[in-house]
């Protein structure tokens, strides 16, 4: 069902890299296992007792289905259109419940958006959507009450939203009752209305001609203009567009800066930290936000062509975090990506150009090794948390570490491109986060290299890792910054084993 993963396409992976064709490999999966998410939600509402999911839930469900099958069948702006599918007409009834969205059932994802419905089903925050229904409708029959009932509802009215918003994407006209959530109604990558009452009221939503027209009890009707690929205005002080960055190259189309998602917050775990408040930005950080990534691509390219190309195919959206109060001032920003949510990136507001790539680079190699993890199988260790990392104070279960040292090893090959290109300003603070990125890879090797539960490619992928590890050696840092680099570890694992020490395993060298 899902692509094998060639040799080559493994290897350099493993070298943090990925050519064309590999990260498109990566990408189709993920839209794959993204439309299979999709109809799981549909198979799980029409499965779930009546008392998790009422009929009349899973009738519109079935309802928004059809929509956002009709809005995926409608051609291109530049394609030839069906001479028997006239943009702007909807289908009938029966004719949209015999349809199915195309790789829904056959698993076949297109190799790029050929209409707008993919490009918004795609968006990276309609897979912790699609998550936590999931989580809702599996529950135990039972009258779904309190705030696990709340959810459920909320969650099933917002795939509503999701597919008023693909239908008026497609420019298909359609009139439908939405329900916003805690007196806003989010409408996905084009904006939000704030209504006139609190809690969950109902919103009236009108489409035709490109525009939407948004009509709540006791208050003035609201029209929205839609525009091109994503967002939409208002003169209505109660809309709030979404925002964009521009195309991080001159022929990329722009990037959602979203901070409107209901879906944007982190779980609460271990895992992201205390990195779970999401931001609505003001004007004030919105231009910082365009300030530093205005100087973002050539950043990223100062480390490397590929670091431009892999953020160009796999980066679709940025969502904006508040900056948490122990990171500090100067350089210091705060980030996260999530697996359910391919393509996304959750930042602080970055202090410039520089910051913000190395964020990007760092993050875009766990989106990376996630996807190749729904893939291939690189080991079979279990979540026991056992393992020295020198950038972390805790212990890490294997696939944990394996995670931080393949973002590390990025970044130590991020910073020496940097710190070989002649001229730059800050190339002695490069080669100095070099140093102190290869001394920590340098730590955490032999623990992965050395675990008897790697496969046979994963112990190809951690050796290619290793390899690539050495030769940088090949254009070393000064001295200064080594030695720093090699006592600041020196001094982690010493603290390590006082705190941890009867959980350092064997093969952690």
């Amino acid at each position: 069902m899902f692509p094998v993963v060639p040799e080559q396409a493994l290897l350099e992976l493993a070298r943090t890299e990925g050519g064309p064709d590999t990260l498109a490999l990566l990408v189709r999966d993920q839209d794959t296992r993204r439309l299979l998410l999709l109809r799981a939600v549909l198979d799980a509402a029409e499965a779930a007792e009546r008392s998790v999911c009422t009929t009349a839930q899973k009738a519109r469900l079935r309802e928004d289905w059809a929509l956002l099958t009709e809005a995926d069948r409608m051609p291109a702006a530049d394609a030839t259109p069906d001479p028997g599918h006239r943009r702007g007409h909807a289908a009938t009834r029966g004719d949209r419940d015999r349809r199915a969205l195309p790789g829904a059932g056959s698993a076949q994802a297109p190799a790029s958006f050929a209409n707008p419905a993919r490009a918004r089903l795609f968006h990276p925050l309609t897979g912790p959507w699609a998550r936590s229904c999931l989580r809702g409708l599996d529950a135990a029959p039972g009258p779904a009450e309190g705030e696990r009932g709340l959810r459920l509802r909320r969650d099933l009215a917002h795939f509503s939203a999701i597919a008023a918003v693909v239908a008026a994407g497609a420019g298909i006209p359609f009139s439908t009752r939405l329900t916003a959530r805690a007196g806003v109604l989010a409408l996905p990558s084009l904006g939000a209305l704030h209504t006139a009452r609190s809690g969950d009221v109902p919103v009236d939503v009108t489409c035709a001609d490109g525009r939407l027209v948004l009509r709540q009890a006791d208050a003035p009707d609201v029209t929205v203009h839609l525009e091109s690929g994503a967002g939409a205005w208002s003169g209505a002080l109660a809309w709030t567009p979404a925002h964009a960055l521009p195309g991080l190259t001159p022929a990329a189309p722009p990037l959602p800066l979203d901070d409107l998602d209901p879906y944007r917050e982190l779980p609460p775990g271990p895992r992201h930290g205390n990195l779970r408040t999401p931001l609505a930005l003001d004007d004030a950080e919105r231009k910082q936000w365009l300030q530093a990534w205005s100087g973002t691509a050539l950043a990223l390219r100062s480390g490397g062509a590929q670091r431009l190309a892999e953020a160009g195919a796999l980066l679709r959206c940025m969502v904006p975090l508040e900056t948490p109060p122990d990171v500090g001032t100067g350089r210091g920003s705060c980030s996260a990506t999530r697996r359910e949510a391919f393509g996304g990136l959750l930042s602080s507001t970055p202090p410039d150009s520089v910051t913000l790539a190395a964020t990007l680079v760092h993050e875009l190699q766990h989106a990376k090794l996630a996807a190749l993890g729904d893939l291939v199988t690189l080991h079979r260790a279990g979540p026991a948390a056992r393992y020295f990392a020198p950038w972390r104070t805790d212990p890490r279960p294997y696939d944990g570490l394996l995670q931080g040292t393949y973002s590390h090893l990025a970044m130590a090959a991020f910073y020496q491109r940097r710190a070989l290109v002649g001229g730059l300003p800050d190339r002695d603070w490069a080669w100095a986060q070099h140093a102190r990125y290869r001394a920590q890879v340098g730590a955490a090797l032999p623990a992965l290299v050395g675990s008897p539960d790697l496969t046979v490619r994963g112990r190809r992928f951690v050796d290619e890792m290793a390899a690539a590890h050495d030769r940088m050696a090949d254009h070393p840092a000064p001295r200064g910054h080594v030695a720093r680099a090699q006592a600041y570890v020196a001094s982690a694992r010493a603290l390590w084993n006082q705190r941890h020490g009867s959980a350092l395993p064997p093969s952690n060298g």
